[in-house]
């Protein structure tokens, strides 16, 4: 008994210890002051209305958001197929090539962007918005190739076989059964890729040349401690752009797909 009370109250702290910073900025995106002291001396919300009027905030949340979409539809297509690949068919080596898919997501992100950053220097080519989707599109690659793959290894076979059986060719099979039965693990694998997306910094500043995100944004301003109540805004938006998508993809990957398959026709 003492012992799950211990356990309990661990993981309390713990949970405190990872959460109260940041409720901490969220509160202070409503700070009256621009110093950063507590107890707050008021609560405003102009400063939400002064960092939408910053040009450079809007651009770089334009830019992070085309580069999220972009990079979340490349990795769709790519770790799905990779997931199909390694699911449906056997060949010597294929742990091992599974590791490599999943090894980006290990590493730790500077070692991803200077790889990339050489990568695009060796062969000259130039740091843009694309360069910033491919940095992305690595480590993205591997949540909807660890989603989709797991729903595979979940799904009947005898489902797949009994559609042939009664006729149904391959486009067919993956169109009425396959799909409907990995679709919600293909959408939090989508929503779990723009999250990360989202609010990566490190291979972005790599990857971005003279172009900034939102989190390159944040890290800039932090360094000048200039426009720290609108940091704290930015923040605070990142922050819930962030877990919004990661709480529905939880909660899509909570159930089985098997319900999800259509009734005969």
């Amino acid at each position: 008994m003492w012992a799950r009370m211990a356990l309990r109250a661990w993981a309390v702290l713990v949970l405190l210890f990872l959460f109260v910073p940041i409720l901490l900025i969220l509160f202070y995106a409503f700070n009256t002051s621009n110093v950063q002291s507590w107890p707050i001396p008021g609560l405003t919300t102009r400063w939400f209305t002064a960092t939408w009027n910053d040009s450079s905030v809007r651009s770089s949340l334009g830019l992070s958001v085309q580069a999220g979409l972009a990079a979340t539809a490349l990795a769709l297509v790519l770790g799905s197929c990779a997931a199909f690949a390694i699911h449906r068919t056997a060949f010597f080596g294929r742990d091992a090539v599974s590791l490599l898919f999943v090894l980006p997501l290990a590493l730790p992100g500077i070692i991803t962007g200077i790889a990339l950053n050489a990568f695009f220097s060796f062969n000259g080519i130039s740091l843009s918005l694309w360069t910033i989707i491919v940095g992305h599109a690595t480590f993205c690659m591997v949540v909807v190739y660890n989603n989709v793959l797991a729903r595979l290894r979940r799904t009947q076979g005898s489902l797949i076989e009994a559609a042939m059986d009664l006729g149904a060719n391959g486009f067919q099979v993956f169109r009425d059964v396959t799909l409907p039965l990995i679709s919600t693990a293909v959408v939090a694998g989508a929503m779990l890729a723009f999250a990360l997306s989202f609010d990566e910094v490190i291979v972005t500043t790599f990857t971005a040349g003279a172009e900034t995100t939102l989190p390159v944004w944040i890290f800039g301003q932090i360094r000048h401690g200039i426009l720290l109540p609108e940091v704290n805004v930015v923040v605070s938006f990142v922050i819930l752009v962030t877990i919004i998508p990661v709480v529905i993809a939880a909660r899509l990957t909570g159930g089985g797909g098997t319900a999800r398959v259509p009734a005969a026709r």
